[in-house]
This record gives C-alpha cells, sequence and structure tokens, in this order.
C-alpha cells in the first residue's frame, strides 16, 4: 500500500515521501497517528497545496522539541523499586514509570517518546532514550533504587553490588573481632586456673 508520509518516520523515510508499506501498518498506526494519507491523486494535490504550512508547523515543533532536549538532556530521575538482595527488581522498570518520574519533575513526557532498548530489571543507573520529535531525542539517566538514600549512594559512585560487597565486608570483620575477644577471654580464662595451680 502506497502512502504520503507527513512527518518524518524512522526507517521509513522523510516528510513528502510516498513509499510502499504493509496495509496492516498504514490502517493501524500511520493514518490513526496522522502520520501519513493513502497515496491517492486527491491527497497528493492536497499534500502539495499544504506542503508549506506542514512543513511550518513541522520546523516550529522540532524547535519546541529541541528546547525541551536542552533542558532534559543529562537529567536524572530517581524510580524507587523493591529489588532482592542481589540488586534484581521484582519486575521492571516500564517506559510508562520513566514518563511519569519525568512529568513529576516538570518535563512533559509521554511514555511512547520513552524507548527502552533493553528491559531494565536490575537495580543502577540506566540509559534511556526519549524521542521528543522524530528528528530530535536526547538521553536520560534512570537511577533505580529502593530508596532516596540508596539512590544518593548510587548517584554518588557506588553500585549495590560495592554497597552489598562493604556490608558484608564490615559484618565478617564485626564477627571476627568478637571471636578474637572471646578467644582473648578463654585465653586468659584457661591461665587463671594455671596460677592457682602453681599455688
Amino acid at each position: 500500500m502506497q502512502v504520503i508520509l507527513l512527518e518524518r518516520v524512522a526507517k521509513l523515510g522523510q516528510m513528502g515521501d510516498v513509499v510502499d508499506v504493509k496495509p496492516g501498518y498504514a490502517r493501524n498506526f500511520l493514518l490513526p497517528q496522522g502520520k501519513a494519507l493513502t497515496a491517492s491523486d486527491a491527497n497528493v494535490a492536497s499534500f502539495e497545496a499544504q506542503k508549506a504550512q506542514l512543513e511550518a508547523r513541522n520546523l516550529e515543533t522540532k524547535k519546541e522539541a529541541e528546547a525541551l532536549a536542552e533542558k532534559l538532556g543529562g537529567q536524572q530521575f530517581v524510580v524507587i523499586r523493591s529489588a532482592s538482595d542481589g540488586g534484581n527488581l521484582y519486575g521492571s522498570v516500564t517506559p510508562r514509570d520513566v514518563a511519569e518520574v519525568a512529568t513529576a519533575e516538570g518535563f512533559s513526557v509521554d511514555k511512547k517518546q520513552v524507548v527502552i532498548i533493553l528491559p531494565i530489571k536490575t537495580l543502577g543507573l540506566h540509559d534511556v532514550a526519549v524521542t521528543l520529535h522524530p528528528e530530535v531525542s536526547c538521553g536520560v539517566q534512570v537511577n533505580v533504587a529502593r530508596s532516596t538514600e540508596e539512590a544518593e549512594l548510587q548517584a554518588s559512585g557506588k553500585s549495590i553490588q560495592e554497597l552489598a560487597a562493604e556490608e558484608e565486608a564490615a559484618a565478617e570483620f564485626e564477627i571476627s573481632e568478637l571471636f578474637d575477644e572471646i578467644g582473648a577471654a578463654t585465653s586468659d580464662d584457661d591461665e587463671a586456673p594455671a596460677a592457682d595451680d602453681e599455688n
């Protein structure tokens, strides 16, 4: 099925291109979203008449997207989730979660604009792309933690695994100190009766 693109569509073409697509893709996505028109003679003529207006609107939305990308790019958003001791989440962080956190921080981001390539299923810092316009995207960082304190530690550069290792080492040190004290106390008790035997 041939359609005329009303805006740039990734991996398909630029505004004004007449492209062949599968009928289902056109019916279910391109046409309802207003991204394309069927390539009939009437629609081609209509597009040519509106081309200047469409290009002006596209340029305006692109400038707005670039302004937002400048503010949004490089931001870090904290997502609090429950997780196992090993750092694996019970579930995953979705584009909706990222969009909600970004919107709560004052940025207007829709879940459809958030691109997560690999599912986020572990605690830590994760890079996520946000497509604000077909020609404008930026990167943000998602800090997934069990608490705000943990998020602050992660933001300072420590991973959950490092923190767990430090806690384990501290616990082992306390245990060894405790055994040393018990051992010292036991050896003192052993020496005391020997002194009594001499008398």
